[in-house]
């Protein structure tokens, strides 16, 4: 039936030329965003999910700043270790000089007080963002010899969260220590005493960073309980620069690791809500071609009118 008052083809033509309109409008947003899912609405759950996994990348973010900072901290602990290393052995060198027969003792000391002022150069000044792991006081309130570096950002499977970290103990790093307690003492300041081997025995306290051979009552049997205990401090510090070491190397592990864990958790973002853009230029086209042929099949049905008017021309 012909109708001037309902146009049923134009009417579909019209609807199919809308839901074609919409898909573009779909093909092209996604195009312009780069996503398939921008927005909730698009799919409630994979938004969810990457909201939430973008939300944990950031926080990794900063986990990574934490570890590098962290990663600072033991490289300037760990020179200034091997800095003292290398100090404490040429003070061994120089006891061991001073034990040769003739030797003049007073230059030998006035070079061994230098090599103890470097020693505490080197121990304040191995300071990283206000940290000191060298030079400490431990009777301060709070004092704690493990130092802890934020490692990682934990999401439960039931959602909750939590942080691991990297604990360094600090008990064998510290070379000097300002407390007084009988337990507050560092490699350098630690005291040793010797009995000297006069006929009525004298003994002589001293420290590897206190140390002088021209002291009163320092003898060879003195000298050699330095030379002894000046090797220990060299060994300690061996111990204590490698346990560094393996520290710094855990960390740049970790760090590694949290980049490498960003990434991946990036790519899973990406599968979830990222567009196929080959996909949607292809889409792009064929709903283009779509689209004009509907607008030329409205253009038709709109035309029925007109056909109809013929019937009533002479």
């Amino acid at each position: 039936m012909s109708s001037i008052l309902t146009n049923t083809a134009a009417m579909t033509a019209l609807k199919s030329l809308q839901i074609t309109n919409k898909s573009i409008e779909t093909t092209q947003a996604r195009i312009s965003t780069g996503k398939q899912v921008a927005e909730a609405s698009d799919n409630a759950a994979y938004w969810s999910i990457a909201t939430t996994m973008r939300s944990d990348s950031s926080a990794l973010s900063t986990v990574q700043d934490a570890l590098g900072l962290g990663a600072a901290k033991v490289d300037v602990a760990y020179t200034g270790i091997n800095s003292a290393l290398e100090v404490v052995d040429e003070i061994k060198s120089k006891l061991v000089a001073a034990s040769e027969p003739g030797v003049d003792r007073s230059k030998i000391q006035s070079e061994i007080s230098e090599l103890q002022n470097q020693l505490t150069s080197i121990s304040e000044s191995a300071t990283f963002s206000g940290e000191n792991w060298l030079s400490v006081d431990s009777s301060v309130a709070g004092y704690s010899a493990t130092k802890s570096v934020v490692a990682s950002f934990n999401r439960a499977a039931d959602g909750s969260v939590s942080l691991a970290t990297i604990d360094i103990d600090t008990t064998t790093t510290v070379l000097f220590d300002a407390g007084t307690g009988a337990t507050e003492v560092g490699l350098l300041d630690k005291e040793y005493t010797a009995a000297n081997g006069a006929a009525t025995p004298v003994n002589v306290t001293y420290s590897v960073a206190t140390l002088d051979i021209t002291a009163t009552n320092v003898d060879d049997t003195v000298l050699a309980d330095m030379i002894s205990n000046v090797d220990a401090t060299v060994e300690a510090l061996t111990t204590s620069a490698s346990d560094l070491g393996t520290s710094k190397k855990r960390i740049n592990l970790q760090s590694t690791f949290v980049g490498d864990l960003m990434d991946a958790i990036e790519r899973g973002i990406g599968k979830l809500v990222d567009a196929d853009m080959t996909e949607e230029s292809t889409r792009l086209q064929a709903l283009q071609v779509q689209q004009q042929l509907g607008v030329q099949s409205l253009s038709i049905a709109n035309g029925n009118a007109q056909t109809i008017l013929s019937l009533f021309q002479g």
